[in-house]
């Protein structure tokens, strides 16, 4: 009986020259791609950087041709005859920088001595220009060379996914073929296989009898099938320039943190800030060990690294970062580097505004299972995470009453917008404090300053480092901002945007996803039932327990305590009138419709004139144009407008010339509401398509399994039928409502 690898020669021996050489040109054509795929990330940012450094230089020269050749007296004295190159067409720094010494010497009136000093000034002050000089994406100047270094950044990305996911099977791949291609390579001739010795021939038989196996196996064929996707996107041509600019404008800061570790969009040179002015001594001993982010999907900007590695070796602190710099994705980064050395569960306690956030960015940015403890289904999602690990995202309100978590074995803690517990005696304050008892790290989040608030800053330490609680002196305090962070930097990280930043994105865009309330639920529903649409887009800020005017009121408090103006726009009078209630007195007035025009000028001027953080209201079709309001560098949108346009057109208003801020715009969003419907309007996209499609996924095992109730309804597609009318129809059939069949309450 024959063995395998006997069989394996025997069917080798018939193909034995041309044949055999095709085999092992196929095998190396697929080795080489899996190698080039491997080592994509490399040569492309090798690329990316070069693309870099040439538009940094053109930034620099832009910089310099609006310098004056007087700005060089300074610097040789008033002995130089600087007029005579203004009047050879040197008129510009860049003129003279770009020439040589003896180029200048040549202009009537310009000895050599001057010359040299000239050259040797414009040198010097294009040097000092050059140090705060970084290259900046223009969405509205969309140069080939912005729109080519778009299109590497985009292939970098899937690169790093592509290699994430494809190493270990590219590698073992090619580890086997590598060897058996040498092998095998005498029998391409039959002249070197006729005078070989025997052990030779039966080995190059052999060898070339496996790669045919393995070029046969279905394996290998969905991996170059996947090679083949994969090739197009990392050729960094091959995208769209309008879906490429798309992308950048939704998404700037995914792309400028890549370009942070690229040389551009850069980062403060100032270490020390960025690490939050903790000692050297300790500074080592956070850095000592790497981050793991083989399972993180966001790219980390220097000072995020080192955010996610003091917590990771502090194990029990307080992240407290400006708002905007990222302070979710920092958390997640310590998730992923603790469950790439083998941790499992990792808990996030939240306001429950935030809590659909959350679960969207661990999809979005780790390769982490997330699961809701939130609602009726909490208790077999827990046990469903304990069996199997991932993330699970509770609230404050729901986690005194999780049964699963008596036992749970915790790595790590979250808790966000901490300055919830600062108050001891509260029972969330005690639920926390149970759980952080049990789990292995904790690390709280808060944007909110904590320099002026020692008494809260003190009780949220003890429940980490209750030791270093008791040692808080209030005098630090009093001495710097500085001081204080480094008397706690055990315990608190801070860093400021100026801290940690030379230039941010000129917008950062957040949605903010909130779930309905009970309150909220039902009174969105009844909108429904009685087919209001104008109800229904307002439901989310009219009940008692509104989950949106909470969220808003987090939003507008971290931003008065970080000292920055908001202006918040909605559709609705109603909704305004109720934010203004809410926010009280530090809402400097309305701008309505019935508002003259001067009179919203004069609510502009007092709102950019007022000394303390404010807030002014706008309806978003009175406020949305015409008007400049850079005093304000937050920018909240209640609720989706039906056009993308209206919305940007009142984003303007803060983000125009004049702005000296990085402005921030939230878009609140209630989650199983009337605003999915609206975005899909936006986008263009079909009305519930994806809840179809879950569906579809979800029973395509077994067509039986499928509910015809649940086939897409007809109208959903009907241009036909008013826009309108199919939204609220779409609202009914996705609530199960039956028109007539519904109390009215």
């Amino acid at each position: 009986m024959s063995t395998p690898d006997a069989s394996a020669r025997s069917a080798a021996r018939g193909r034995v020259g041309r044949a055999a050489q095709e085999v092992i040109n196929k095998a190396q054509l697929f080795a080489e791609r899996a190698s080039w795929l491997l080592s994509a990330p490399t040569i492309l940012r090798d690329s990316a950087r070069e693309q870099v450094r040439i538009l940094t230089v053109e930034a620099l020269q832009a910089r310099l041709r609006t310098l004056p050749v007087s700005e060089l007296r300074g610097l040789v004295g008033r002995g130089a005859r600087l007029g005579n190159l203004e009047r050879a067409g040197f008129r510009t720094v860049a003129d003279v920088h770009n020439a040589r010494a003896d180029r200048l010497g040549t202009v009537p009136g310009v000895g050599p001595t001057t010359a040299q000093q000239v050259s040797d000034a414009a040198d010097k002050l294009a040097f000092r220009v050059s140090k705060d000089t970084r290259f900046r994406f223009e969405p509205d100047r969309r140069t080939p060379e912005q729109t080519q270094l778009l299109g590497t950044l985009a292939a970098i990305r899937y690169a790093d996914s592509a290699v994430s996911s494809l190493r270990e099977p590219m590698e073992f791949l090619s580890q086997r073929v590598t060897p058996l291609i040498a092998e095998a390579n005498p029998a391409t001739s039959k002249w070197a296989m006729l005078w070989s010795r025997r052990a030779k021939k039966d080995a190059a038989l052999s060898a070339l009898g496996k790669l045919d196996g393995v070029l046969a196996d279905p394996k290998l064929a969905s991996l170059s099938h996947t090679l083949d996707g994969a090739e197009r996107a990392l050729d960094s041509g091959s995208y769209s320039p309008d879906q490429l600019w798309q992308d950048y404008v939704s998404d700037a800061a995914s792309f400028n943190a890549l370009l942070s570790t690229l040389g551009g969009a850069g980062e403060t040179d100032d270490v020390e800030a960025a690490q939050g002015f903790i000692g050297p001594e300790l500074h080592q001993k956070i850095t000592a060990v790497p981050l793991d982010t083989s399972l993180l999907r966001a790219t980390l900007r220097g000072y995020q690294v080192f955010g996610a590695q003091y917590a990771v070796h502090q194990e029990r602190s307080i992240l407290g970062d400006e708002m905007g710099l990222g302070k979710t994705v920092q958390a997640l980064a310590v998730f992923a580097h603790l469950a790439a050395k083998g941790q499992q569960r990792f808990l996030v306690v939240c306001p429950a505004s935030v809590q659909i956030n959350w679960l969207k960015e661990i999809e979005r940015h780790s390769q982490l299972k997330a699961y809701s403890l939130h609602g009726r289904d909490r208790e077999a999602t827990g046990r469903r995470w304990l069996q199997r690990g991932g993330v699970a995202v509770t609230t404050f309100s729901t986690l005194g009453s999780l049964k699963c978590l008596d036992e749970a074995e915790i790595a790590m803690l979250v808790v966000d917008e901490a300055h919830y517990v600062k108050n001891r005696e509260t029972k969330r304050a005690e639920h926390v404090r149970t759980v952080n008892g049990r789990a292995q790290r904790t690390l709280f989040l808060t944007g909110t300053p904590m320099e002026n608030r020692v008494e809260e800053f003190r009780n949220l330490v003890s429940y980490l480092q209750p030791r270093l609680a008791s040692r808080i002196d209030a005098g630090d305090t009093v001495a710097s901002a500085k001081a204080f962070r480094r008397a706690v930097a055990p315990v608190y990280l801070r860093r400021n945007q100026e801290d940690v930043l030379t230039e941010l994105p000129d917008k950062i865009e957040v949605e903010d996803w909130v779930q309905l309330t009970s309150a909220d639920s039902a009174a969105y529903r009844q909108a429904v039932v009685d087919r209001n649409l104008m109800r229904m887009r307002q439901a989310a800020f009219t009940s008692h327990d509104s989950a949106k005017l909470e969220r808003l009121a987090e939003i507008v408090e971290e931003a008065l305590d970080d000292g920055l103006k908001v202006i918040v726009f909605s559709y609705f009078l109603g909704v305004l009138d109720i934010i203004n209630r809410r926010l009280g007195s530090v809402v400097v007035g309305q701008i309505t419709g019935s508002v003259t025009a001067a009179a919203r000028q004069q609510l502009v001027d007092t709102f950019t004139q007022s000394e303390r953080p404010a807030v002014l209201l706008s309806q978003i079709d009175a406020g949305g144009t015409g008007l400049n309001i850079q005093a304000a560098s937050v920018v909240v949108i209640a609720e989706p407008q039906w056009k993308p346009s209206t919305e940007e057109q009142a984003i303007a208003r803060a983000f125009r010339m004049g702005q000296i801020r990085t402005v921030q715009v939230h878009r609140l969003l209630a989650k199983g509401s009337v605003d999915d419907r609206v975005l899909e309007v936006q986008h263009e996209k079909r009305l519930l398509f994806d809840e179809y499609a879950r569906k579809s996924d979800a029973k395509d095992a077994d067509s039986r399994s499928v509910d015809p109730s649940e086939h897409r309804p007809d109208f959903l597609d009907d241009k036909a039928v008013p826009l309108e009318r199919r939204i609220i129809l779409a609202e009914q059939h996705r609530l199960g409502i039956v028109p007539g069949r519904e109390p009215v309450a």
